[in-house]
């Protein structure tokens, strides 16, 4: 999975046990703190033992399942005969604690703060609720499920307490579970929000926006947009039109592809451009290494590859990382403009807003002024204001916006 990677969740199983399995024929999926891949079978055979559940967590190198085969029997495999010397298959993760062994604040059980203040405010003791996580982990929808199952809820008073000092101390009202469906969070979802979360804990976010006056770049789509198509096998889109402006932008303006490192500023070789993906299942940024050294059809022809394979989960790691600078496009989903998070330890986001048609007010040389339909778009710099004063981000987009407003670069 990666160098940088030492666990990850297995989300799916694709396949059950007694199914038969060619080698390379994907076999489940699995979320990282990277990406979410499919794992392909190393063998052929038939899958005899399945040894990690879904939504259990593991180190690199645990065994997950078990091919056997191509003639093992599906019956046998699916229920396998009693044998005292066999005993179940164990645990991959250690397992948690006795809950009797845990004092009532937690302490020795596996859980989140999140568990812990709803134990404190409801007065549980977290050693009488079975834990499903990983390695017996306490999770939000087992002390709830716990309290809304009637258990009882000891307190830390003594058993036997006299009736006066009941009376004289009464009892903290205790808030009631919200009535809804409680989800936990998929292993993607928790990082992002993890990353979000630090990114505005690091970075102080300065967000400036530039109106693009797009109506040459539309009408070039629009007269090319067929032949590209049928000339280079890829549908021809806005993306690498921008995505192109900005890596010219970048080589003008290098502060705002660097990254902060401790009281240094790393300038960056490199123009790694990091693309954001919208999932069904939440948000991955594939990145174009060395965009700086591609023409616009090699960049066309890597933003429609990372996107197919980051939406059927065959990217590798490390097409996730390394990232310099990122793109991301809300605007399809009709916003004028949005203010994106920095991806750390990036210095810069731009975020693209929606294509319209405006009435804008033109000048001619001669200094007269009309009024014209043109095709305006919205994009936004949100910068690190550690590395990139105003004047930096001013500069930097004014020369994006000129780029595409003036576009005069052959587009294969």
């Amino acid at each position: 999975m990666g160098e940088s990677i030492t666990e990850g969740t297995l989300t799916k199983w694709l396949k059950k046990i007694g199914d038969t399995v060619a080698r390379d024929e994907p076999i489940f999926e699995i979320s990282t703190d990277k990406v979410d891949a499919e794992i392909p079978s190393p063998v052929a055979g038939t899958l005899t033992e399945i040894k990690v559940q879904e939504g259990q967590t593991v180190t690199v190198n645990s065994v997950v399942a078990v091919i056997g085969g191509g003639a093992a029997a599906p019956a046998s495999a699916a229920k396998p005969a009693a044998t005292p010397a066999a005993p179940a298959p164990a645990p991959v993760t250690p397992s948690a604690p006795a809950p009797a062994a845990a004092a009532a604040t937690g302490e020795g059980l596996r859980s989140s703060p999140l568990v812990r203040k709803i134990a404190k405010e409801n007065n549980v003791d977290l050693g009488s609720v079975p834990g499903t996580g990983a390695s017996g982990r306490i999770t939000k929808q087992d002390i709830t499920g716990y309290m809304e199952g009637g258990a009882a809820k000891p307190s830390a008073a003594p058993a036997v307490a006299a009736p006066t000092a009941a009376k004289s101390a009464p009892a903290a009202p205790v808030s009631a579970p919200q009535p809804g469906e409680l989800v936990p969070l998929s292993k993607m979802r928790s990082i992002i929000a993890k990353r979000m979360v630090e990114s505005k804990a690091t970075s102080p976010h300065v967000h400036t926006v530039f109106k693009v006056d797009m109506t040459r770049i539309v009408k070039l789509r629009e007269k090319e947009k067929n032949k590209y198509e049928q000339r280079n096998g890829v549908k021809l889109t806005y993306m690498p039109f921008i995505t192109r402006a900005a890596v010219q932008a970048l080589r003008k303006h290098p502060i705002v592809n660097a990254s902060m490192q401790g009281e240094a500023i790393l300038y960056n070789k490199n123009i790694n451009i990091g693309i954001a993906v919208a999932l069904d299942w939440g948000l991955i940024v594939p990145v174009i290494k060395q965009t700086e050294e591609k023409n616009f059809l090699g960049i066309t022809r890597a933003i429609v590859d990372l996107a197919d394979r980051a939406r059927n989960k065959k990217l590798a790691p490390d097409e996730v990382a390394g990232g310099t600078f990122t793109l991301t496009n809300s605007g399809i989903f009709g916003e004028q403009f949005g203010m994106p998070i920095i991806a750390q330890p990036q210095s810069a986001i731009l975020g693209i807003g929606g294509l319209n048609k405006e009435a804008v007010v033109l000048t001619d040389k001669d200094g007269q002024d009309s009024i014209a339909i043109r095709s305006i778009q919205r994009f936004t710099l949100g910068f690190d204001h550690r590395t990139i004063d105003g004047a930096d981000a001013g500069k930097f987009m004014s020369d994006f916006k000129a780029y595409l407003e003036n576009w005069s670069e052959d587009i294969g």
